[in-house]
């Protein structure tokens, strides 16, 4: 008796099944929306692991500026402040109550140090932003030479020149500016 048939409708019902469980999962709203709740597992990784891979994907030909001046770095600490230090912190580090309300925790960067990550992924996240965080896109509201002066400056951020240097030490922490 040839079983292959009955395996095939098996597996097709199981998939048919399962989509069936998510649909009503997402749908019954069994799956938390809350931006105050832990992500599960599954939702954790395959947010990551798509991430990783469009990064990759969309950053292979890519190339970064030619040079990062120090007026093109000081530039990036001004933007960097305008637009980043509400939720990514000052030099201080310090996390403001906006940085605190977020759904996913947003690295702050006098600490969580990115200049190991290719300036073309730094730039690729400023430019994207990252889906279901609150992570905006700047594509629109940047412009190119913006979203890479502060790319730049993240990426030297442990080896800024002078006037870039003055300018992330005396920005005034997000905490505070936050809170008034």
């Amino acid at each position: 008796m040839n079983r292959t048939p009955i395996i095939a409708w098996t597996v097709a019902a199981t998939c048919v099944a399962l989509v069936l469980i998510a649909y009503v999962f997402v749908i019954g709203g069994f799956m938390p929306a809350n931006a105050d709740a832990k992500p599960g597992k599954i939702e954790r990784w395959a947010a990551k692991r798509s991430l990783r891979v469009a990064i990759a994907r969309d950053t292979k030909t890519m190339h970064g500026p030619a040079t990062s001046t120090d007026s093109v770095m000081t530039m990036g600490v001004r933007l960097y402040k305008t637009n980043c230090a509400v939720c990514h912190g000052a030099s201080d580090a310090k996390r403001s109550s906006v940085a605190d309300g977020l759904y996913v925790e947003p690295p702050q960067f006098a600490k969580d140090d990115v200049t190991d990550d290719p300036i073309e992924m730094t730039y690729w996240k400023i430019t994207h932003g990252i889906r279901f965080t609150g992570m905006p896109s700047y594509s629109k509201s940047l412009t190119d030479d913006q979203r890479w002066a502060i790319a730049s400056f993240l990426r030297h951020q442990d080896s800024l020149p002078p006037n870039a240097l003055a300018a992330w030490k005396t920005m005034p922490s997000a905490a505070d500016s936050a809170s008034h």
